[in-house]
């Protein structure tokens, strides 16, 4: 009997490649976001996919998916999303939904799937973070401190279960292509514009090879691991000046 995968965000980007990926697996995936349209779309390529649209931004959403699908062998806490800009001026309902969505589901989602992994003594949980977790973020402090909520509650609960046959990792791209820049309004910022970056396929693919070696924590490419690494070391002033700098739009 196939292994069942559940994929958070699956429309699109990440989300879409890492539902294509665990479909050559050999798992049934539930695809799980806001665009029934492009649930089918993507559900109409794969071998094995059952399309759940929910809104992750509504508090009784991830309920909702419980019921739909009560269990699972591994779930991927892939939804989210960003905005740019500074929080003085962010639209309040927009940065609560970003919390709902990047934190609150997938805390409700974890709680909801991780006793029934516990009981069958197997099972992973993949959260998606991002080198935003390591360090603050002006001009997008509440992404920002989304990602440092998911990086620590995901170390946590991977050490609550370790040696009970359930894996949990914390994955921790830094930026790549995914259609995020464009709905963060993040485009014409230091961190996106003029780069080459890395394709979402590629970070599934980094985020698979991370599942299957049983890091708790994953930093793809060595330039994201030395990010990651050097707030340690730098002062906090310094860290959230450069930090603004490169949120910042590139002139003109």
């Amino acid at each position: 009997m196939a292994q069942t995968a559940i994929v958070t965000g699956a429309s699109s980007g990440f989300g879409f490649e890492m539902a294509t990926l665990l479909d050559a697996q050999g798992y049934d995936v539930v695809l799980v976001a806001r665009s029934a349209a492009a649930l089918e779309q993507l559900a109409g390529t794969l071998r094995s996919a059952r399309i759940v649209p929910l809104d992750l931004s509504q508090h009784d959403a991830p309920e909702a998916l419980f019921r739909e699908v009560p269990s699972t062998d591994l779930l991927i806490n892939n939804a989210g999303f960003g905005e740019c800009g500074p929080f003085a001026k962010a639209n309040q309902d927009r940065a609560r939904d970003m919390i709902e969505v990047n934190c609150v589901a997938v805390t409700a989602l974890t709680g909801r799937y991780l006793p029934g992994m516990l009981e069958r003594g197997a099972g992973h949980i993949l959260n998606v973070a991002s080198t935003a977790a390591f360090q603050p973020g002006p001009e997008m402090a509440v992404y920002y401190a989304t990602k440092a909520y998911v990086l620590s509650f995901s170390e946590a609960i991977a050490e609550e279960v370790r040696g009970r046959g359930v894996r949990v990792t914390a994955f921790c791209p830094g930026a790549f292509s995914s259609g995020f820049a464009e709905t963060a309004h993040a485009q014409t910022t230091r961190l996106f514009k003029g780069r080459k970056l890395p394709t979402s396929a590629a970070m599934a693919a980094a985020a698979w090879s991370a599942m299957q070696s049983g890091a708790v924590v994953a930093v793809p490419g060595v330039t994201n691991k030395i990010g990651a690494f050097l707030p340690r070391l730098s002062p906090r002033p310094v860290l959230r000046r450069a930090v603004h700098f490169i949120q910042r739009d590139v002139p003109e």
